[in-house]
């Protein structure tokens, strides 16, 4: 991908960033509600989002950008960039940060468990979602770009991402202070 390809495109890839965020903390809640048996606030923000999961949808159609026509390379690429973000995550949390933001050695379905850090359910998952990301939403929201008026459009790309990138911001600072 060029500079200029990701001008065009940083309206998308920002609706992504948002997407993917909130995808992730709707997938976390039901997910724990499932393992604790009660609702759960998942993530580090103040907001419906979870930073990671924002990230790493950037990250899988960035890395499927070339073979975007290949459903099982799409798969396999997700579930590895996926796997990689997440063990890399948390691993420098826990070891240079010393926080813990998540434990599969903790959690059901926890099968293929690397020192908590990832675990084959999380990472299959994520392939699925690269899969889901690739072929379902971008395709919803490059066809949303074509219908909308181009300023409702930037709306619905900037707002989102904006608004998540406050929260994060503000929540750093208020784990910081507090």
């Amino acid at each position: 991908m060029n500079k200029e390809y990701l001008k065009k495109r940083l309206p998308l890839l920002l609706l992504v960033f948002a997407f993917g965020g909130i995808f992730g903390f709707i997938y976390e809640e039901i997910f724990y509600y499932f393992d604790l048996g009660e609702w759960v606030k998942r993530g580090t923000t103040f907001g419906p989002w979870i930073p990671i999961y924002g990230f790493g949808g950037l990250l899988m159609l960035g890395m499927t950008y070339t073979i975007r026509k290949n459903p099982f390379l799409v798969f396999l690429l997700s579930t590895l960039a996926s796997g990689i973000l997440e063990l890399g995550t948390g691993w420098v949390l826990d070891v240079v940060f010393n926080i813990r933001l998540w434990d599969y050695n903790e959690e059901i379905l926890n099968w293929g468990n690397f020192r908590g850090y990832v675990c084959a359910r999380s990472v299959l998952f994520f392939g699925v979602s690269g899969i889901f990301l690739r072929f379902v939403v971008v395709p919803v929201f490059e066809w949303l770009e074509k219908k909308m008026p181009k300023k409702a459009w930037l709306a619905l790309c900037f707002i989102p991402a904006g608004l998540f990138t406050i929260d994060i911001v503000v929540s750093l600072i208020c784990k910081a202070v507090g």
